[in-house]
């Protein structure tokens, strides 16, 4: 006999299902009877199993592109996720409340810090010769054009903050949006440093998605984490708990993460005497650290000595100790 939670009886139940169908106009027998045709679900129907494992398609014969594959497969599901949280708080507008904002930024720090602990797949879990081989066949695509994470970006903070330091001293907050999006880092970060001019990879990854993410930065106007905090704090100080949830995901999102992809463009494309090309011929070197970025989604909650040294700890604790 199928359980019945104590507080309801099974002819309450039935009431309740009527009046949710009354409500619809739909007749509930009907639905009663689909109740009594259907089958089971299953685990695996539910999840998709069968279908999940039939999308990693390689282009080589190497075994660990598969690896390679299924880790940014996975990555994309977890940017899925955060999205999923940053949506319920900026649904609820300046009306947020505190605890809940706090709440559902754990939720996403804990995510983004399961990505960095799990970049270690990329750096140490994918032969190095098979990696430096089948990677010659994926021209131009590069992580670089994951639009997910560049949603997160937008969703976080004005455009404004999403320039690098040197073109944030050529515009100001109240530029209009399509002239600071086109001057966003990450643009930047996708010329050709022989040519100056944009890499095939830059040029797909606009055709594909600038007037999504263009959209989306206009809707994120007014209710990005940035504003949003900014409006907690006009009506009284965040609590320390709001506060340190936000510190750690401005580390997680614009320290911790591009400093895991630089540990591992280090190990597989930093040669003498010139440095291997990313696939998306993008330039990692200068275009991954933060500190020469300076990206920071919420400056106010940072000192001035600790914006001044801007991901050098995360260095010297992962990258120069492990030397």
């Amino acid at each position: 006999m199928a359980h019945t939670p104590p507080d309801h009886t099974p002819e309450e139940w039935l009431q309740a299902l009527q009046e949710k169908y009354t409500a619809i106009g739909q007749n509930t027998s009907v639905y009663l009877q689909g109740l009594l045709y259907a089958k089971p679900l299953h685990y695996w129907d539910y999840i998709h199993v069968d279908t999940l494992l039939t999308l990693q398609i390689p282009r080589t014969d190497f075994p660990d592109e598969q690896i390679f594959i299924m880790y940014h497969q996975v990555t994309e599901l977890y940017f899925k996720m955060v999205q999923l949280e940053m949506e319920q708080i900026q649904a609820q507008g300046t009306a947020v409340e505190e605890d809940f904002f706090a709440q559902r930024v754990d939720r996403i720090n804990r995510y983004f810090g399961i990505l960095v602990q799990s970049f270690d797949v990329m750096l140490t879990g994918m032969d190095a010769a098979q990696f430096r081989k089948f990677r010659m066949s994926l021209f131009p695509a590069s992580g670089f054009q994951s639009a997910q994470f560049r949603m997160i970006e937008i969703r976080s903070a004005p455009l404004y903050r999403l320039l690098d330091q040197e073109a944030r001293v050529a515009f100001t907050p109240d530029t209009p949006p399509e002239v600071l999006f086109e001057n966003i880092h990450w643009k930047k970060g996708a010329i050709d440093q022989a040519t100056g001019r944009k890499t095939l990879t830059l040029q797909l990854f606009e055709e594909k998605y600038n007037a999504v993410l263009l959209q989306l930065a206009h809707d994120c106007r007014e209710n990005n984490f940035a504003v949003l905090t900014d409006g907690l704090t006009a009506r009284k100080a965040p609590g320390e708990a709001l506060v340190e949830a936000l510190r750690q995901f401005d580390l997680l999102v614009n320290v911790h993460w591009p400093l895991a992809h630089f540990r591992s463009a280090m190990h597989y494309l930093h040669r003498s005497p010139e440095p291997v090309a990313a696939t998306g011929n993008t330039n990692w070197q200068q275009y991954l650290p933060p500190f020469f970025q300076k990206r920071i989604f919420f400056p106010q909650l940072w000192s001035e000595a600790e914006k001044a040294d801007w991901g050098r700890d995360w260095v010297e604790e992962n990258v120069l100790k492990k030397r």
